[in-house]
């Protein structure tokens, strides 16, 4: 049996080294350096061949396991879509600002999707009539478009990226139900898959609808949510929908601070008042809390438009209650139900005794509407209006034993419970027995960010060396690299003694031969930039006794094995990265 080809370094283009490292390099500028990726645009970005391979093992992992777990079929929606579909869903004013729209020489109105609901719900309304033909699981993997206002973080938040779409739709809501939990089992293993630490957990529908709705996280320093999860029992949710500290009492003096905000419109001045003092539990620390303490996702609830980019709004309120633009239209009091009633009193009625001005500004010549909010409603009532962020060692809200731990993380995916939030206005019925009436489908909607993914994996597991990559998207799984006592032909030996495992330890492997004509040491460097789970080398060892050195940096490892025992040693670390 002749053998499977080699792969080669030599035959791929990837353009490593040659740009030196700064002092304080992270994730995304390694993947710059090592060859992975270039940029063609403000939060746009050229894949190269290595970058390739990471995205398409990404895919491949995810493809398979909507295929053999869900039995999901795969389908390719167009990236444009009509701006009268997601005006028939209501759902075009509300994301308005982030999308790329333009006209044809029609002057019809389209935009570049930044995710496909209308689309799909649009295709199986037009496909689907039975619900015999249901259920139906559909999935695609494509570019999506979103005009960021301040793109950053390379991969982690762009204007293009790669995302999959899981769309499902079910007969009834116990069926659809069924669907969303299964879909968060596999998309707990495919996370699992790759060795990372994801947190799945209970978030906010936002702007996509339903009123069911998880995210996968990654911890790290660079995310822009803040995951909140118990040590003692399930209870793991984004800080948006956290409940309030429980275990955080105002101080006794009830003392207060201000921070004014700004809507996007800067038509509105937004005064938050909270606590100035929180004591823990049984009289404990006291913390002093400033703006930076503010949920300001609890603010949103009370004025969705404020914009929490915005961290001094006097200048924009100024040129607001000018003579000359007069735009200012209401000033909002938000105050955190911790602080005694007499407040809200003193900011409101026909003479208040509390001042909702900052000092430096006096108030506009024409008065303006003054209102103010210590709760948000919930079904029938309101219920008491946090304004302060949940705190790492807080009680857990759950079970009230377990302590609470908060940090940073960086969403990869999303899982949404629609119900009818786009089938029914845009008519995606099925005929149900007995009686025979329309009745619209029930859907779910489950996102993966593949860009994401590779900018968190490559972030996550980066250290001062290079990248890291897990086993399961590496661009290689294993690496050769023959020293200058080694011929081709010794290292093509090595090469297919390590592509002929078998059984389990053969899911991930993907050797590659480095036979480009380069110094063993620029080799074995740009071998941890680019970051392989492992490395063997033919080095001085190999002439005198056909022994190899094997590396992997991930688990410490690097360690002199007769090379008649490398199939061993690379199947015990494969099954461990």
């Amino acid at each position: 049996m002749v053998p499977p080809a080699v792969a080669r370094l030599s035959r791929a283009w990837f353009p490593s080294g040659g740009i030196a490292a700064s002092a304080s390099e992270d994730a995304h500028s390694k993947l710059v350096r090592a060859g992975f990726l270039r940029q063609s645009n403000a939060g746009m970005f050229h894949m190269l061949p290595l970058g390739r391979r990471v995205q398409d093992k990404v895919e491949s992992l995810i493809a398979s396991h909507m295929e053999q777990s869900l039995a999901a079929s795969r389908v390719s929606l167009s990236s444009i879509s009509a701006e009268s579909l997601w005006e028939k869903s209501g759902r075009l004013d509300k994301v308005a600002s982030e999308l790329f729209r333009f006209s044809d020489r029609r002057d019809i109105a389209y935009l570049l999707a930044p995710t496909h609901e209308e689309e799909i719900t649009s295709l199986v309304a037009r496909s689907v009539r039975s619900y015999k033909e249901l259920p139906l699981r559909l999935y695609q993997i494509t570019r999506k478009y979103r005009d960021e206002f301040r793109p950053r973080h390379g991969l982690l938040r762009g204007r293009e990226f790669v995302m999959k779409d899981l769309y499902t739709f079910d007969n009834t809501v116990e069926l659809a139900l069924e669907t969303y939990h299964k879909v968060r089992s596999v998309y707990s293993q495919f996370f699992s898959d790759m060795k990372l630490p994801v947190l799945a957990a209970k978030a906010s529908s936002g702007d996509m609808g339903g009123d069911l709705s998880h995210e996968y996280h990654l911890p790290t320093p660079l995310g822009e949510d803040h995951v909140i999860s118990c040590n003692n029992c399930d209870y793991v949710v984004n800080e948006e929908i956290a409940d309030a500290a429980v275990s955080s009492e105002v101080a006794a003096d009830s003392s207060f601070e201000t921070w004014r905000g700004i809507t996007k419109d800067r038509t509105k001045l937004v005064n938050v008042w909270y606590p100035r003092w929180i004591q823990l539990p049984g009289g404990g620390e006291l913390r002093e809390m400033t703006y930076r303490d503010i949920n300001m996702s609890a603010v949103k609830s009370v004025v969705p438009d404020l914009d929490t980019a915005v961290e001094d709004a006097l200048p924009f309120w100024s040129a607001a209650i000018a003579p000359q633009t007069r735009t200012a239209t209401e000033v909002i009091n938000v105050i955190d139900s911790r602080l005694p009633s007499s407040l809200a009193d003193g900011l409101s009625g026909p003479s208040p005794t509390i001042s909702s001005w900052p000092a430096t500004l006096s108030p506009p010549s024409m008065p303006l509407p003054v209102s103010s909010c210590r709760g948000v409603r919930s079904g029938s009532g309101s219920v008491s209006l946090n304004i302060l962020r949940v705190r790492t060692g807080d009680r857990c809200p759950q079970c009230s034993s377990g302590s609470l731990k908060v940090e940073r993380a960086m969403e990869l995916g999303h899982a949404f419970f629609l119900g009818t939030r786009y089938s029914e206005p845009l008519g995606a019925m099925t005929t149900m027995p007995p009686a025979g009436q329309p009745s619209p489908m029930q859907m779910g909607c489950f996102g993966i960010g593949i860009s994401r993914v590779m900018g968190a994996a490559a972030e996550y597991l980066a250290d001062r060396t290079g990248l890291n990559w897990p086993l399961a998207i590496a661009p290689y799984s294993c690496v050769v690299i023959p020293g200058k006592d080694a011929s081709d032909s010794d290292a093509t030996q090595v090469y297919h003694q390590i592509n002929g495992l078998s059984g389990s330890a053969r899911r991930f492997l993907d050797p590659v031969l480095d036979d480009r004509q380069k110094p063993l040491p620029w080799k074995l460097t740009d071998a941890d930039l680019i970051g392989f789970p492992v490395i063997v080398v033919l080095g001085r060892e190999w002439e005198r006794a056909k022994r190899v050195e094997v590396q992997c940096r991930r688990l410490g490892v690097k360690q002199i094995v007769d090379v008649t025992d490398l199939a061993v040693i690379i199947e015990k670390l494969h099954m461990t990265l």
